[in-house]
């Protein structure tokens, strides 16, 4: 592995204008492919097989006419103070509005509030309903604005007037506040190598390896119908490893500079040891994306393999166009002061520090994990809805108006589907909606409605509690449990319970999903540093890592700890995919770090250090780079926190924070006082399994040797 990266090292730095070439040219085939080919993203989320999904599959085939699966608007409409709907100036009001909602583009059809009794018991709201028969991804900003626009003419006869419902949600989108955690990276690098040229080497490979990922992301939207998060997650990503990845090989060049090397043999030496462990940290990171895909969820595996791709990618560049960049940088990535790596380090003295009081250290830091990790205990999974919007928002407001007038179960509408033989579905139906009602938590039961062929019915049930409430979901268990007459089936759907069917989904993966990638990465770390003890470190400490930040992410997102601070607008549960994420995302980043400071020590250790020794002097050397690539990730994730989007603000706290703790924590605390503490026991081994494993050589010690007896073909022109 050494011996081939050097090669490929060697030949980019050599070739370099080929190479830059290449690169340019995929960048801009791509570019013009996601300009051309691009197509529409959904924000919507469905898992095939799940009952409410199946209930709206069969609604679109045997009762289309019912507009079940379309984007929807729900418009609430409010009198002014001390006046009623139904006064004759303010209904004339309303049906006018209605009117103009019906010509709104892509409108299938409007709820008339008054046709349909959606008129609170003290005539004040009204809840009007537009249907569409696309899905909210394929509406545009101009049909929401022209959706919106009968409004002001309502508003001017004095009602009140707002929107909700995923019709008049837009695309998520990243802002010129996510560039702030570049801005962020830009200062560390700058810091960390004294050098404007050689911070600004890993931004550019990196900024290149983003725009040739997302390009190629948008490409594929025009054949895939993908979900509007998956490039925003290969964005971070993106940005943050290729920024990672390419630092922590211009600083083994830095270093192989300093040792007397020609920017050549430098360059292929930085490709054969540094690279070998962006190899495998990027492995890492592409089997916890990768793994994704097993779990039977569709939008989770769009991001996955996206998001993986992207990470590809970045390997890609950091091992071929930056030897080809530093090719022409040649010696000036040192700046006019050059490091001593041969003095007393921060890193050194705390790796010292940590080696003599390990104990009270280690024992420190897991209480630490322990406490903030307390608050998971308490975690709620949900989907976004309007209670989660923006307090100022439109949507926000309607679904508190909405809530005033007709109780927190008028914005969470159960659809009950019945299917059976056409002389027996009125029967059935007559049952079920007879038990339901005789239920704890249902305010009311409409009127059934039944398709042409008199096979399908379906009728809502509002529920008394709010769409993220608990009753609300132990009602929709209850109604799916309810036995029906005959061979009639009873189904539950609609947004809400689509929602609760998904949340199930994505727990119920959690685990399986968790001892999967675990499984792989522990395999993986067994073959990179030959020992059955360092991989079982990384993973408990991973462990630790994501408990800490579950725990945090339920103290901000969902108790309110601190959420003015950071700019979350509201509390909510927890999106329901933020942990199955965050578990994928943070443990291939984990095994970055793990990778990055642990090959260094166990380099020093195949070289006879002394396994005390060997632990401090690979710290000296992997802390610096590591302190500055966790700052870079930081800075990169904590940048979408500014997001008015809650996943994306979700997903971009809880990564900065994983990393910050997995980071500072876990591999600067925790895998120093372990070391120390095992000594010589961290690297075993059993002998057959030492014999039968493939040697990959992450630290170059074959490449070494090879070196220093010259067996490999001169390194001139």
């Amino acid at each position: 592995m050494a011996t081939l990266l050097y090669r490929l090292a060697r030949f980019s730095f050599r070739r370099r204008w080929l190479v830059a070439a290449v690169w340019l040219a995929v960048l801009a085939g791509l570019g013009l492919g996601a300009t051309t080919l691009s197509g529409h993203m959904t924000n919507s989320v469905t898992i095939p097989g799940t009952e409410a999904q199946r209930a709206i599959d069969h609604l679109k085939e045997r009762f289309p006419q019912a507009g079940v699966g379309g984007a929807t608007a729900r418009v609430a409409i409010v009198a002014p103070d001390g006046q009623k709907l139904t006064d004759p100036a303010n209904q004339a009001a309303v049906e006018r509005l209605v009117a103009a909602l019906r010509t709104a583009p892509k409108a299938r059809g409007v709820v008339d509030p008054f046709q349909a009794r959606a008129i609170s018991p003290d005539a004040r709201v009204a809840l009007a309903q537009v249907g569409y028969g696309v899905q909210a991804s394929e509406l545009t900003a101009s049909d929401r604005d022209a959706l919106q626009a009968p409004a002001i003419a309502a508003r001017q006869a004095g009602l009140t007037v707002e929107f909700g419902g995923d019709a008049i949600q837009g695309m998520p989108e990243t802002g010129a506040t996510e560039g702030i955690g570049v801005v962020v990276a830009a200062i560390v690098l700058t810091v960390t190598f004294g050098s404007l040229l050689a911070a600004g080497l890993p931004l550019l490979t990196a900024l290149i390896g983003v725009g040739v990922g997302m390009a190629a992301i948008l490409t594929v939207s025009g054949f895939v119908e993908l979900n509007s998060n998956t490039p925003i997650l290969a964005l971070m990503l993106g940005l943050a490893v290729g920024i990672d990845y390419a630092l922590f090989i211009v600083s083994r060049y830095r270093h192989e500079l300093s040792e007397g090397h020609e920017p050549e043999e430098a360059a292929a030496r930085s490709g054969g040891t540094a690279g070998s462990a962006v190899v495998f940290a990027g492995l890492t990171v592409i089997i916890a994306l990768a793994g994704l895909t097993v779990i039977g969820i569709p939008f989770l595996a769009q991001m996955g393999i996206a998001a993986a791709a992207t990470v590809a990618v970045a390997v890609l560049i950091a091992l071929t166009l930056l030897p080809a960049i530093l090719g022409f940088a040649g010696r000036k990535v040192l700046g006019k002061r050059v490091r001593d790596d041969d003095r007393s380090t921060h890193g050194q003295r705390w790796a010292a520090f940590v080696a003599r009081h390990r104990v009270p250290v280690l024992l420190v830091a897991v209480a630490g994990l322990l406490v903030i990790a307390v608050p998971a205990l308490s975690m709620q999974l949900g989907l976004p809805n309007d209670a989660t919007a923006a307090p100022g928002s439109t949507q926000r407001k309607a679904y508190d108006l909405v809530t005033s007038g007709f109780g927190p179960g008028a914005n969470g509408p159960l659809l009950v589907v019945v299917t059976a033989t056409a002389d027996a579905t009125t029967a059935a139906t007559t049952q079920a909606a007879d038990e339901i009602v005789r239920l704890g938590d249902v305010a009311a039961v409409t009127p059934a409605q039944y398709n042409a062929q008199h096979d399908t019915a379906m009728f809502t049930v509002l529920p008394k509690s709010g769409p993220s409430d608990k009753r609300t979901e132990e009602l929709v268990a209850q109604i799916r449990a309810l036995p029906v007459t005959g061979k009639a089936e009873l189904a539950v759907t609609g947004q809400t319970a689509l929602q609760i069917d998904v949340s199930d989904k994505l727990a119920g993966a959690m685990l399986p999903y968790l001892a999967l990638v675990v499984g792989l990465a522990f395999v993986l770390l067994t073959l990179v540093f030959r020992s059955l003890i360092v991989p079982l470190k990384a993973t408990l400490g991973f462990l630790g890592s994501v408990a800490a930040t579950f725990g945090a992410v339920v103290a901000v997102f969902q108790w309110g700890w601190l959420n003015k601070a950071l700019g979350v607008a509201s509390t909510a549960p927890i999106m329901s995919m933020l942990p199955i994420l965050l578990i994928g995302v943070l443990f291939g980043l984990a095994m970055d770090y793990q990778v990055f400071l642990v090959t260094r020590m166990r380099e020093e250790h195949v070289h006879g250090a002394e396994p005390r020794q060997a632990m401090i002097t690979g710290f000296r050397h992997g802390s610096r780079v590591v302190v500055a690539a966790a700052l870079i990730m930081i800075s990169v994730f904590a940048g979408f926190v500014l997001s008015d989007t809650t996943l994306i603000q979700s997903i971009g706290f809880a990564l900065a924070f994983g990393v910050a703790v997995d980071a500072f924590v876990v591999r600067m605390t925790i895998v120093p006082a372990v070391m120390a503490l095992l000594g010589k026991h961290a690297w075993w081994l059993p002998r057959w399994l030492d014999r039968i494993l493939p040697n990959v050589d992450v630290e170059g010690e074959s490449l070494t040797k090879r070196l220093e007896q010259r067996e490999l073909e001169p390194t001139g022109r």
